[in-house]
Formats: structure tokens, sequence, C-alpha cells
């Protein structure tokens, strides 16, 4: 074997070497944080809201089948969830940071708009929703 080829073959060892020990050190930094970053994804989901309550009628009536509505006020996007026979409905993992307005209907009534501000702490709200106004356009 000739100098320069031994002087190549030891460029490609070392630069292996290289590879490996960088890999190793990537491997390590991942196995070190997903413990963190899987914290942090806990801390993360117990901080998300929750939203529940029930639908009733002006008499406190629970309202089977009522449509609530629940708009992010940021983004304009809109959940819905249809009420159980126990007029209940729940919203969950809600980003605290964000305000939501709610309300319901069935028929051709609908309960008064309900804000639910990024200001207030509360993790989990309950908020009775109360059949009360003709909707408007009927």
């Amino acid at each position: 074997m000739s100098c320069l080829s031994h002087a190549i073959a030891r460029k490609q060892h070392a630069n292996i070497r290289w590879a490996f020990c960088v890999t190793l050190v990537l491997l390590l930094g991942i196995i070190i944080s997903a413990p963190a970053h899987a914290q942090n994804d806990k801390k993360a989901e117990g901080q998300l809201r929750i939203v529940h309550g029930s639908v009733v009628d002006k008499d406190e009536n629970p309202v089977a089948s009522s449509i609530v509505y629940l708009v992010n006020v940021k983004t304009q996007a809109i959940r819905t969830y249809v009420a159980d026979d126990a007029g209940n409905y729940r919203f969950s993992g809600l980003d605290p940071n964000v305000d939501y307005n709610l309300h319901a209907e069935r028929n051709d009534l609908t309960s008064a708009t309900r804000t639910i501000s990024s200001f207030d702490s509360s993790r989990d709200l309950e908020i009775i929703l109360k059949l009360s106004h003709k909707r408007k356009g009927r």
C-alpha cells in the first residue's frame, strides 16, 4: 500500500469515526431531552381548558339534541356539540390563551351568547345555556 493510499484510508477512517461520534451525540441529546419534552407536553395538556354544562329551557328543563356552538374568536373556527338526552354538552382541549363565544340553538330558540375569556384562569368551566330568545331570521 502506497503512502497516498494509506493517507486516504486514514482520512476515510477519521471521517467515519467523526460521523459516528456526531450521530452518537445527537442520539444522546434526543434521549436526554425526550423526558423533558414529554413533561412539557403533559404540562401544556394540563393547561388546556374544558367547557361543559347543560342546555335548558325557560323553565330549567333540559333540552336534548340542542346544538351548542363554540366559536374561536381569534380564528372564527366553529366547533359544535349535540347535547345528550340530559341536555349536557362538553368541549375539551381549549387553548387558555384564546377567547371563545358559546351559545345553543334548538328549533327556533337560541340562548344568549356567553364569552369565555382568556383572562379567566379557570381550567374547568361550567356554563348553563338557557334557550329563551327567538332566533333572528325565522
